[in-house]
């Protein structure tokens, strides 16, 4: 292996074909040979059998009649605190015998893990797919386009999104932007009833959402 090359590296994105080529290359590069499928372990976060104790011993295995060994863990992010606990520890000084590649679906720069571990491995991101952010939420509702808002909010709890994020996002962008004071005076008592409701356990979380954004565009065009 050359000096600078990565001992660790994180794929995400949904190409998979990508990655599983990426993949190959590392194989070919680092695992030659009819050994191949001996020094080579794929295991699968989430997973009952991944114990912290499992990823331990495939980590600290010695090649056989190779030069490394590769661990791959797919879907990497359903890993569990302890698990990524470990990595981000191990990441920090990996056995030079051993790459650890972890697979993602998607790349979240707010992940503490993705944050943390990034500064010790090599991530490659194989054509994101798209997700919808915060911010176009708000544009559709300044849009008082309610169906897409609607589909964008789903799409956010979906990623998940908590309730009370989306909400002080909301709230930030409105203080920032909205120059009427009569205008902001009535977005905010709707977002505080949105939130009351969700504290008080009168609705869900996602419905309450549902109907400060129909409120936000207009019942009109929302039933339109």
């Amino acid at each position: 292996m050359v000096k600078n090359d990565p001992f660790v590296y994180i794929f995400t994105g949904e190409d998979a074909s990508s990655k599983d080529l990426q993949l190959a290359r590392l194989k070919d590069k680092y695992l030659p040979g009819k050994n191949r499928s001996f020094n080579l372990d794929t295991l699968y976060a989430g997973d009952k059998d991944l114990t912290l104790k499992t990823l331990q011993e495939k980590l600290l295995f010695l090649p056989l009649n190779s030069s490394h060994r590769i661990v791959l863990i797919r879907n990497a992010q359903n890993l569990k605190k302890e698990l990524r606990e470990f990595i981000i520890l191990y990441a920090r000084q990996p056995n030079t015998k051993v790459l650890l590649v972890m697979d993602l679906d998607r790349y979240d720069p707010r992940d503490d893990f993705i944050k943390n571990i990034s500064a010790y491995a090599q991530v490659s991101r194989f054509n994101q797919a798209y997700q919808p952010n915060i911010f176009e939420l708000i544009r559709l509702i300044g849009l008082r386009q309610a169906a897409n808002s609607l589909r964008v909010l789903h799409q956010l709890l979906a990623q998940g999104e908590r309730a009370e994020w989306i909400l002080g996002a909301l709230r930030s962008n409105w203080e920032r932007l909205i120059d009427n004071p009569q205008e902001l005076k009535r977005k905010i008592a709707y977002l505080l009833k949105c939130d009351l409701a969700i504290k008080r356990g009168r609705l869900k979380p996602s419905f309450a959402l549902e109907k400060l954004i129909i409120s936000l565009c207009g019942f009109r065009q929302a039933l339109g």
